[in-house]
């Protein structure tokens, strides 16, 4: 049989296609902007019919109707990042949340910690061999979807064929539903105080040196330190995710790869959030790879990238250099994500440099502190922390001790709270 029999073989309806997914199953649910909107309503529409249905995932953009309170004895999602959807549902007990490194995500699917029943994915059409592509997931979903027992999967006309490891053959589908939807846009997160943000981004585009290969995580910071490397030259992209900014970076011949000791010449990412232009930018476009994020995110590969520079942020951080990202002291926030992978690999990396950033007050409250707030998880540990860069500066906290570190940290604190924070440091005997 011809994979177009077996394709056309496979059809079904979204209402059909749930019926596979039993009391007791553990559904696999792709996520961030690819979330498969059809099939995830029909299965939201058999809660009354199903029981104790685990809905595994990470991040994820859009409606989340399964985690309404309503839906408990039904669904309980298990999330390894909160995501805003899901947050208040985690915060009230009614979801669950698994601390996990982004790199080590697929692996609890793929060496078997967490056996999936069902996967709900989202691609793109097949292309003359048969072969769908995952679209703009492809890091935290390959390996999941292939270890599943069934696959359900939404092909929709307007999902943009990817490049890399991104490829799925329609003889591994076990249920096809096609769709032709616009798939969600994403804005990174703004800020009430973009002075703050233009001035910590200005601050970490001096730490990075022409030819880096650069890591940037979710959130205002990241992406606003792209408009001010426009006079570098040469870098590289080798990150999870990347958004719209670095369209305007590859245009200006900033962005080319060149310098890159690993994947020269590419971008590399596990997936991709940001707007309809993104989406049609990356589409069978030989610049850009996604692969999975066991690989992308491996410490040991991100630091075989010369000059590998990594962004990321923090809730808090403490006067050793502890750093808060994932809650608000016991109140579950976010998550691990990929900042530990990130923060390590480019410290291993050969001129790597990897930076911490946060505006330096969060409403009234200083975001440097004494202590972290009782329940607090470290993401960094003060044994990881190198760059910190906060509007009033940066400081370099790796191989200085903590009455080094202290007193850094106090110069690019907020000036309103230096007197105080100094004050605690030296209740703690830190100077």
């Amino acid at each position: 049989m011809t994979w177009t029999n077996q394709y056309k073989n496979k059809i079904v309806t979204a209402e059909e296609a749930v019926q596979v997914v039993k009391s007791g199953d553990r559904v696999f649910l792709t996520g961030n902007c690819s979330v498969p909107q059809k099939i995830l309503s029909a299965l939201v529409n058999r809660s009354k019919e199903l029981e104790n249905v685990e809905i595994a995932q990470a991040l994820s953009v859009g409606p989340a109707k399964y985690v309404s309170p309503e839906m408990q004895g039904h669904f309980r999602v298990n999330t390894m990042f909160i995501s805003k959807n899901i947050r208040k549902a985690v915060q009230e007990g009614r979801g669950d949340y698994t601390p996990v490194l982004l790199s080590e995500f697929p692996l609890l699917f793929k060496n078997g910690h967490l056996p999936i029943d069902v996967a709900m994915v989202h691609l793109s059409p097949p292309d003359e061999h048969g072969f769908c592509s995952f679209g703009v997931e492809v890091g935290l979903t390959k390996s999941p979807a292939e270890s599943a027992k069934v696959i359900i999967a939404e092909v929709n006309d307007q999902m943009p064929r990817t490049l890399g490891d991104s490829f799925i053959h329609v003889n591994r589908l076990n249920y096809i539903v096609p769709v032709d939807y616009q798939l969600p846009e994403y804005k990174m997160a703004a800020s009430n105080n973009l002075e703050v943000i233009d001035k910590i981004a200005g601050h970490i585009a001096e730490l990075i040196p022409d030819g880096a290969t650069m890591q940037m995580g979710i959130g205002a910071i990241p992406d606003a330190v792209l408009k001010y490397l426009f006079d570098k030259k040469d870098l590289g992209i080798h990150t999870e995710l990347f958004s719209d900014g670095v369209i305007d970076l590859v245009e200006a011949g900033v962005l080319t790869s060149a310098k890159k000791t690993l994947h020269q010449g590419k971008i590399i990412a596990g997936f991709i959030i940001g707007s309809r232009t993104l989406y049609n930018w990356v589409h069978d476009n030989p610049l850009i790879e996604l692969h999975r994020t066991e690989y992308v995110n491996d410490p040991f590969v991100i630091a075989q990238n010369d000059r590998m520079v990594a962004i990321n942020s923090a809730i808090e951080i403490d006067l050793t250099g502890q750093v808060c990202a994932d809650s608000i002291g016991p109140k579950l926030y976010s998550g691990v994500g990929g900042q530990m992978d990130f923060v390590y690999g480019a410290s291993r990396s050969k001129g790597g440099v990897p930076i911490i950033a946060m505006p330096s007050t969060a409403k009234t409250f200083s975001r440097i502190v004494p202590m972290l707030k009782t329940g607090a998880g470290v993401v960094t540990s003060r044994n990881h922390i190198h760059f910190v860069v906060t509007e009033y500066g940066v400081v370099d906290l790796y191989g200085k001790s903590i009455r080094q570190r202290t007193k850094g940290l106090i110069n690019i604190a907020h000036p309103k709270f230096r007197d105080e924070l100094t004050y605690k440091a030296k209740e703690l005997h830190y100077i």
